[in-house]
């Protein structure tokens, strides 16, 4: 409960404390200096961005890595408009955020008068991105909704969400304004989808299970079914790593043909938290991908399992909930298996990284080196060829150890601000930040955040002087290239002038030497990739 002297926005830090919350991503302004009055005295730390798209991809990576809300304080208007991309980037891939804003002061709202950051209808912008925004008019209205926020957060398929507070709001008495944090109760599958599906596992002989983002957190779970079922699991590019070192492991895009071709020589899918959607599963974009009759799909999102194929079981229920059951059947206890499935897996994997052709396989090589010389490493990606490698076929050493924006929204600028996020997270783990050369200067900046707080990521510039992949795809188009060349600074130079170690390198030797060497931060400019 609120101290009885504590303002909206001192009572507001309170709560956040009480929450769990030891991280808040922003840049102060004149709209939420009345949020900062009780940060100081608190054990929250804040981190302070070059620009709102980066406090919210540093929010994101620091999601992904501890499993928690990435908190992020931006100003009215243009500080919010700044962080939606990177909302709605949170929102494409399920990952929790909190977005605390200001607005401009109650009497103002909807006048149109040309107030400092006026927007129409900023709530009803939000509400085009954000699972849920709400504002805040009474201070006793304060822990109730923060309650809110992070149930909605937490439960369910996860995603931003968006409060405001107006300037005048945030001043005033707290008063009794009391916040809970509850606790979420995993959803449970009724007993007719446990037998129905434990029926088909049984009268299966050749299953397969392909696993999406919404699996991840649930690792020995699906380790634990993919053995009784003796199934390989095809990971999708955010459940990379969840059977790392597995017999069972094809950390293989779907959007391959050899991985396809498994699929449809299946007898039984199980599509496990993911939605199926067209950058996971059809990259390319030829509407060649299928799936079996019998498939059977697990999510919490109700509203997912109504899109996309159609299941002969779609079950609405939390994944790990679902698992532990299936599990304590006394079919799935007496499962016989030909044993044949390491070899199916097996097969898949050699072929996938085949099919993905000699530079991908040159490149998925060296994010292999990457992680011998860094094996705890977690590495963050932009849009950019050596992540376009990875997420057709990697060999992740643990779940969230790969992630990128180069599926969902698909953004650019992500990997430096979300490395960053990363770092802060999980300190125990180094990060590798993979960039392009055009990827870099969305977020250029964000060099000097990382140097600020220290953060422990190694930036490496994927560096093909341009947007060599939109360039190649223009050609193959048959259009004349314009606007793929766009001028790149000296990286090495800039990153010294921020204080952080740099070096430019020419091969995979000289770029593990110098993961291995640079102090952190640093960046790595790896040159000459065509």
């Amino acid at each position: 409960m609120a101290a009885a002297s504590q303002t909206v926005g001192e009572a507001l830090v309170g709560m956040l404390e009480a929450a769990g919350v030891d991280t808040v991503f922003g840049i102060p302004g004149v709209h939420t200096i009345e949020l900062y009055r009780g940060l100081a005295a608190s054990s929250i730390r804040h981190i302070t961005p070059r620009h709102e798209q980066g406090a919210g991809f540093m929010a994101d990576g620091y999601a992904r890595v501890t499993g928690r809300p990435g908190v992020c304080f931006v100003i009215t208007g243009p500080g919010l408009t700044n962080v939606l991309t990177a909302m709605a980037q949170a929102r494409a891939d399920s990952i929790p955020m909190l977005v605390i804003s200001g607005v401009n002061a109650t009497p103002t709202l909807g006048k149109g008068r040309g107030h400092l950051h006026e927007l129409p209808d900023q709530a009803a912008l939000m509400r085009t991105v954000a699972l849920w925004s709400h504002t805040l008019t009474e201070p006793a209205e304060l822990g109730s909704m923060l309650t809110k926020a992070f149930s909605v957060m937490t439960e369910g398929r996860a995603g931003p969400v968006h409060i405001e507070i107006p300037t005048d709001v945030m001043k005033l008495p707290a008063g009794d304004a009391a916040f809970e944090l509850l606790e979420a109760t995993p959803l449970p599958a009724s007993a007719g989808d446990l037998k129905r599906a434990a029926d088909l596992i049984a009268a299966s002989r050749k299953p397969v299970i392909l696993a999406g983002g919404g699996a991840a957190r649930h690792a020995d779970a699906i380790r634990r079914l993919a053995d009784a079922l003796d199934a390989p699991v095809v990971s999708t590019t955010n459940a990379r790593g969840i059977l790392a070192g597995h017999p069972l492991d094809v950390p293989a895009s779907p959007s391959l043909g050899c991985i396809r071709d498994l699929l449809t020589g299946s007898d039984l899918v199980l599509a496990l938290g993911t939605e199926l959607g067209p950058t996971d599963v059809d990259m390319y974009e030829n509407g060649e991908f299928s799936l079996p009759d019998n498939l059977v799909r697990v999510d919490v999102d109700s509203d997912q399992l109504a899109r996309g194929p159609k299941a002969a079981l779609a079950v609405h229920a939390d994944l790990g909930a679902f698992i532990d059951a299936l599990l304590d059947i006394e079919t799935m206890r007496s499962l016989q298996r030909s044993g044949d499935g390491p070899g199916r897996a097996a097969a898949a994997r050699k072929g996938a990284l085949m099919e993905t052709g000699e530079p991908y396989v040159e490149m998925i090589a060296l994010l292999h080196e990457i992680w011998k010389v860094l094996p705890n490493a977690t590495v963050v990606g932009d849009s950019t060829q050596l992540v376009y490698a990875g997420n057709m076929y990697v060999e992740a050493p643990r779940p969230s150890s790969w992630f990128n924006s180069a599926t969902g929204f698909g953004t650019l600028g992500y990997a430096a601000p979300a490395a960053i996020g990363a770092a802060l997270g999980a300190p125990g783990h180094p990060v590798v930040s993979i960039l392009g050369d055009g990827g870099l200067q969305f977020t250029l900046a964000e060099l000097g955040s990382a140097r600020d707080c220290n953060a422990h990521v190694a930036f490496v510039v994927w560096n093909n002087s341009g947007y060599l992949e939109i360039e190649t795809s223009m050609v193959s188009a048959g259009i004349t290239p314009v606007g793929v060349t766009p001028s790149a600074p000296d990286f090495t130079m800039i990153a010294s002038a921020y204080g952080l170690p740099a070096k430019k390198v020419s091969s995979v030797e000289e770029l593990t030497s110098a993961l291995g060497s640079l102090q952190r931060p640093c960046l790595i400019e790896f040159v000459g990739r065509t």
